[in-house]
């Protein structure tokens, strides 16, 4: 039987070679695992369970060359600038000169330079046949640090920013003449400018330049629009104590003007935040210049925004400066005919006076803070708002950049340090920022912001290697219009070093799956798939042993109808915080209507019961996904497949696939289906298996389930492709598939140390 076996399934893989259609074992299981690593043990949960600790290379990931996601760095980056009493900028000073404190705490200073805007300012006019200097603000290719740094040495950087949604007719037109003028008589060669705007989101109108032509057909740009009218920014709804005098004119269902403002009042500091999170990665001081008509807080509401858009710019060396667009005004008592009349008697004691006074004032608080925190200086009631640009040029003459790192026994809590900056210079006028957030690293984030943090890993093109992570995929078809993709990730041990360090005996795991369609070559935006799983490991000591000796093995999937698409995966250990992603880009082949295929050929070396386990849940999403059962469970027990496909003579192979036979195109049993397998190494046949039947067949759906299991002790150490072959006896009907393996000798002798694995030792599958 083996002999006629072996001559039938000879013909038919080279024939299969030419013939077949691409299966979903083909597509998944491309290239041959890697060969270094232990053999996997069995475990009692069925998703989360040791395995084997060898980290399999993950070949389908894309590998891109550019910056990672995440950096973090304990260097803390002060410009300070020196200037004497007559305001001049003091040169040539030295770090010893310099004393730093953080947090009362003296600092060994480490990075000491100095940028001379001066020189470059007072160097003459610029030569007019060279060609402009163009920073781009966010570069869609990368540029290097060092690059960027040689284009704007000794160069004044300044961002003219433009609050669209704050600012009315007349303000806009009066910052829009400001800006002309700077632009034509008082931007000097040491000057970079750009233009952003923001209406419902950040624009960059010019890039950093010194082409004055290019920044004046920018500022030509703003002209008055719908966005003023988005927010009043002088009113603000009376505060606790205070009492509204403004008369309600509005509709009994319309949004509460309260409401309305702090999420109005959040989207510009936001807006400020975005834009200092952009400016970060252009190295040395920015400044932002923002025209703008007040912002408003409501309360306790917009402080968590405003802290977020602060540290954004002090984290970035950015400064702002704050400019109200209105100028200088006086308005009648109790507003002018833009004001709904005043209620009650509050004309005439005084109070809609003071209350209008009231709201002016909350509207340039915010922007007094946001100055003040960074850096900057506010402008208020000024008659012609260019008369702010000479008093800014001057704060940004020169200045020392210092640099400092902060100690080991500074918590990474978000928290609030005051630095201090002297100069033994007598008579020096020493100005710098008054302080930083310090780093926040995993354990104080928010709720709010893992989950930002664990989006931004699934959205982002970067890869994140952290945590050690390989993933295997395979495909299941449920119905002629759904495939069931199981999704098997293992971790490395090493994210259980975190948990062993502090003592403790569990350790909880963030995943996340995103699954997009592909069109034309390109990814579009919409998921149509998504997995999202917590799932808390808890591990007495013989256990936590156990796992930590192997690895941790995660199994979850979705469901999808047939086409193409790239599957983004995403990993999180959440007591340190490191993150592992693997991407890849798969196709689930449409049925055919006359040909038998092959699903993915799964290869394992376990088989657990299905039990719910307070360590793991499988989680399934999809299109309409509505999974009784895994088609990976058969008679109460579940197929683990091996994500690395390392094995070791001591252990069993089980292999599971299914075949999906075509309606009726000939007049053939599906029991009498038979399939087996093949093993090849170095291109040459080394061993098959005997012709098997069906452990299951559901007619509903057309499929033929095999399962199969041999132990490995007989073959010969190395790399194998292992060809699944399965024939319609008396038909021309025959599919393939293949998958890959590579098999290490037995350990010669036991380790009497390992500990002893509590598991559920599953009833081997019956072959036929």
């Amino acid at each position: 039987m083996n002999e006629t076996f072996s001559k039938i399934v000879t013909a038919l893989v080279v024939a299969g070679i030419v013939m077949m259609p691409a299966s979903a074992g083909q597509q998944q299981s491309a290239n041959p695992p890697a060969s270094q690593g232990a053999g996997q043990t069995s475990g009692n949960a069925p998703a989360v369970v040791p395995a084997p600790a060898a980290p399999r290379p993950a070949q389908n990931s894309k590998q891109r060359q550019s910056t990672p996601l995440r950096s973090t760095s304990d260097l803390v980056r002060i410009d300070v600038e020196v200037t004497d009493r007559s305001g001049k900028p003091l040169k040539g000073l030295k770090a010893e000169q310099f004393s730093v404190s953080d947090n009362g705490k003296s600092q060994k200073i480490s990075v000491f330079t100095y940028e001379d805007i001066e020189a470059v300012e007072t160097a003459g006019a610029a030569d007019t046949n060279a060609k402009p200097i163009v920073v781009p603000i966010d570069s869609p290719t990368p540029v290097s640090e060092e690059a960027l740094s040689d284009q704007v040495r000794d160069r004044r950087m300044l961002v003219l920013f433009f609050d669209l949604t704050s600012m009315g007719n007349d303000d806009l037109l009066r910052a829009r003449d400001s800006a002309k003028k700077f632009i034509d008589k008082q931007m000097t060669p040491a000057d970079l400018v750009a233009v952003v705007t923001y209406t419902s989101r950040l624009s960059v109108w010019a890039d950093f330049t010194n082409d004055h032509e290019k920044l004046q057909k920018a500022v030509a740009r703003l002209t008055a629009n719908v966005s003023s009218s988005l927010a009043d920014g002088l009113y603000a709804a009376a505060q606790e104590g205070e009492y509204d005098v403004q008369g309600y004119t509005g509709a009994a269902y319309t949004a509460d003007e309260t409401e309305f403002n702090v999420f109005n009042t959040d989207q510009k500091l936001a807006a400020v935040e975005g834009l200092a999170n952009v400016l970060a990665a252009i190295p040395g001081r920015k400044s932002i210049i923002e025209f703008t008509s007040g912002i408003t807080q409501t309360g306790e509401e917009n402080r968590t925004e405003l802290r977020a858009a602060t540290d954004a710019a002090n984290r970035a060396d950015v400064s702002i400066y704050s400019i109200d667009a209105r100028g200088l005004f006086t308005a009648p008592p109790g507003g002018d005919a833009t004001t709904d009349t005043a209620t009650g008697t509050s004309m005439y004691s005084g109070a809609a006076v003071f209350h209008q006074t009231d709201q002016r004032q909350d509207s340039r608080d915010t922007l007094a803070t946001l100055s003040t925190d960074t850096g900057g200086k506010t402008f208020f009631d000024l008659g012609d708002l260019s008369d702010a640009f000479p008093k800014i040029q001057q704060d940004n003459t020169g200045y020392y950049l210092v640099g400092y790192y902060i100690g080991s026994n500074v918590k990474h809590d978000g928290s609030w340090r005051t630095v201090h900056v002297k100069v033994n210079v007598p008579g020096a006028h020493v100005r710098f920022r008054n302080g930083y957030y310090a780093p926040r690293d995993f354990q104080h984030l928010e709720r709010e912001d893992r989950d930002q943090q664990l989006a931004d890993a699934v959205h982002s093109e970067d890869p994140i290697v952290e945590l050690p992570i390989a993933v295997e995929t395979a495909m299941f078809r449920l119905s002629e219009t759904q495939v069931y993709v199981p999704i098997d990730a293992k971790l490395s041990a090493t994210a259980l070093d975190w948990a062993e360090k502090h003592g403790k005996r569990e350790a909880e795991f963030d995943f996340a799956a995103e699954v997009r369609a592909v069109s034309g070559g390109k990814v579009l935006p919409t998921a149509v798939a998504q997995l999202r799983d917590t799932i808390t490991v808890h591990l007495d000591p013989e256990r936590f042993q156990q796992v930590s000796q192997a690895n941790l093995q995660y199994q979850g999937g979705v469901v999808l109808s047939p086409g193409t698409y790239h599957l983004k995966f995403v990993a999180r250990e959440n007591e340190s915080g490191k993150i592992g992603t693997f991407e890849e880009d798969m196709t689930v082949p449409a049925p055919a209507a006359d040909k038998m295929m092959l699903s993915s050929v799964l290869l394992a070396s376990q088989i657990v019961a299905v039990e719910k386990s307070a360590e793991v849940e499988l989680k399934t999403q999809g299109a309409k996904a509505k999974l009784v059962a895994s088609p990976l469970e058969v008679n109460g027990e579940r197929i683990v497949p091996s994500v690395t496909r390392y094995f070791t003579q001591e252990q069993t192979l089980y292999i599971f696939f299914q075949a999906y036979y075509p309606e009726k195109p000939e007049t053939f049993d599906p029991n009498a289906l038979r399939a087996g397998l093949i093993f090849f190494r170095n291109g040459l046949q080394v061993n098959a298996t005997p012709l098997l039947g069906p452990t299951d067949v559901d007619p509903k759906t057309r499929t033929a389930s095999f399962r199969i299991s041999l132990p490995l002790s007989k073959l010969p150490t190395g790399r194998y492709a292992v060809q699944a072959v399965v024939i319609g006896a008396g038909t021309q009907q025959a599919a393939f598939g293949r998958s890959y393996l590579a098999l290490q000798q037995a350990p010669s002798a036991p380790n009497p140390a390992a500990p002893i694995p509590s598991v559920v030792t599953p009833q081997k599958p019956q072959t036929q």
